[in-house]
């Protein structure tokens, strides 16, 4: 069985423009996920997914010189482009960040890795309790293939929901150690506050190292005033309208997605039923 780390990457940013590419220490936040992503137990791969666009040629070239994968794929559809490379380099599952994360637990990808190496029917994985930017989660590629399948929306730049559907997918929801849990930090970047709160807290730490999450957890602990940085900056999340129509979707079409399912995980795919 393979797994690959996927990280999904685009420049098209508008709140804080060309963000991934700005610097933090002495390497730029795309190159802070890509070493973070190497650390992972037990992958078969790291690939940055990005799109066609020339705009996002400059992904490409930091792939090249990090010496991992890149694949250019749909430009909207981040579950197409996800599922477009695994389907190329052969892997089973992945493990997967968006590049807004230089600060993702790697002790936890890394069990999440071990986990379903240990049991291949498990379809989604993921991690919740920790602050935003931290959490990690894995996706059987068959569960991948079959919301891509049956989904009706096409910019899923926010996807998690969609495959978050126990009655569907087998999910498993990994508990968290009380000493990653932190309800008041605020670790992923998208607007200027959030670069400002990583730029400082990178400038604490040695250049080449790779910040284990509960050192930074103590250093927020013991700089509260860091930690205050982008506490203003709202989350982005799917609005519930959406969620309604995709819960709607599930529900009237269940027999027909299971089905689905059924005939993608005996990778028999001649006579997909219609939704």
């Amino acid at each position: 069985m393979k797994t690959g780390f996927l990280i999904t990457a685009r420049l098209k940013s508008k709140r804080l423009k060309l963000k991934i590419l700005l610097p933090l220490n002495g390497y730029t936040v795309i190159e802070r996920v890509i070493q973070r992503a190497k650390a992972v137990d037990k992958c078969d791969g790291v690939v940055l997914c990005t799109s066609m666009l020339n705009q996002d040629l400059p992904l490409v070239q930091i792939a090249k010189k990090e010496n991992i994968y890149h694949f250019n794929g749909h430009a909207e559809d981040v579950l197409q482009r996800l599922l477009d490379a695994c389907m190329l380099f052969g892997f089973d599952f992945f493990i997967g960040i968006t590049a807004d994360n230089p600060l993702f637990s790697i002790h936890h990808a890394s069990l999440i890795s071990n986990m379903i190496q240990k049991d291949p029917a498990l379809d989604y994985v993921y991690t919740h309790s920790m602050p935003v930017g931290v959490n990690i989660y894995a996706v059987n590629v068959k569960a991948l293939k079959t919301v891509c399948t049956i989904k009706e929306q096409v910019d899923t730049e926010i996807w998690g929901y969609l495959i978050n559907q126990p009655e569907i997918f087998n999910v498993k929801e990994i508990p968290i150690a009380q000493d990653f849990i932190r309800s008041n930090y605020r670790l992923t970047l998208d607007e200027k506050d959030d670069y400002l709160f990583f730029k400082t807290l990178y400038s604490q730490f040695d250049k080449d190292n790779v910040i284990d999450i509960l050192d930074a957890y103590q250093y927020l602990d013991n700089n509260p005033q860091v930690a205050q940085i982008n506490t203003n900056v709202k989350q982005r999340d799917l609005d519930e309208e959406t969620k309604k129509k995709i819960d709607e979707h599930y529900m009237k079409n269940r027999a027909k997605i299971l089905k689905i399912k059924e005939i993608i995980y005996a990778d028999d795919q001649n006579e997909l039923p219609l939704i």
